[in-house]
């Protein structure tokens, strides 16, 4: 891989690592599905006008919009409101194992020696985290790991649904969730109108951030990516995100790093590790 593209996806690592921190930032200031709304909105200003799609196509992202927008997004900032990021990062992961069982069940893939380790590492890390303290409570847990299941659901949607340019699938999925997720502020929380007009740069910034720099410049440069490199030489890059949210979580918002969540944290990572990459047998040389 050329020197370039692989600063670039270490930049879209760390821009997705930061999005952790940015949430966390951004829900001291805002309500997190007030956030979530405003996000959705200004990714589907700024896409749908560019990336039309077809009418048949429209059940299809609005079924998406609840497992990838709703279900995936809103969850995970609602979960994050009450767990370090670290932890937050980690517990999202296991959105892969997740996707592997659905793909054993539903699309009757096969398992493998080596994914079903990966499987039994990662459910093990989830375990050895469950018992530190930083662990958050039982609620935001649930969320964070109902988040990731959303996040494999919507894997497995986008793999057996119709062929949609990524951002256009970006933009119209946003267009579709910003009613439900405005709908689940509108009843679960408060003060919407006076938590805008307080919010200052924490807030609205979190707010440009999660939507520009996280939905549209990081994964447009990913797509880039994946068009120019094979999957299997990016896929495993995001393994470090999980890795950089942690260490991000402790230097700028002093979360605590014990035994527990490096422990569980390394499980986890490579559990993931197992099931996303391949090992290619070497080719010989050509005679």
């Amino acid at each position: 891989m050329p020197l370039r593209d692989l600063l670039l996806g270490l930049a879209v690592i760390l821009i997705w690592a930061l999005n952790i921190i940015v949430i966390k930032v951004g829900v001291i200031e805002m309500p997190p599905m007030l956030l979530t709304t405003l996000r959705f909105a200004l990714v589907a200003v700024l896409l749908v006008p560019f990336y039309p799609v077809s009418r048949h196509q429209l059940p299809f992202l609005a079924l998406l919009s609840v497992t990838f927008g709703s279900l995936h997004f809103a969850l995970l900032i609602i979960g994050l409101e009450q767990a370090e990021a670290g932890t937050g990062a980690l517990l999202v992961q296991m959105g892969t194992p997740f996707a592997t069982l659905l793909a054993v069940i539903f699309l009757k893939e096969r398992l493998g020696a080596k994914r079903l380790i990966g499987l039994l590492l990662s459910f093990s890390g989830v375990a050895v985290l469950a018992g530190g303290p930083t662990l958050p409570a039982p609620l935001p847990t649930a969320l964070l790991l109902a988040s990731a299941l959303g996040w494999a659901i919507s894997q497995l949607l986008i793999k057996r649904g119709p062929k949609i340019a990524p951002m256009a699938l970006a933009g119209w999925m946003a267009l579709f969730a910003t009613p439900q997720v405005a709908l689940g502020s509108w009843l679960l929380e408060d003060h919407q109108w006076q938590a805008m007009s307080h919010a200052g740069i924490a807030g609205w910034g979190a707010v440009g951030y999660t939507a520009v720099m996280s939905s549209i410049v990081a994964y447009g440069l990913w797509f880039g990516l994946l068009r120019r490199h094979d999957v299997n030489r990016l896929v495993p890059m995001t393994l470090l995100v999980p890795v950089l949210a942690v260490v991000l979580g402790v230097v700028l918002l002093g979360d605590s790093l014990g035994p527990h969540k490096l422990g569980g944290g390394a499980l986890v990572v490579a559990g993931v590790a197992l099931i996303v990459i391949r090992f290619r047998p070497r080719r010989p040389p050509a005679a």
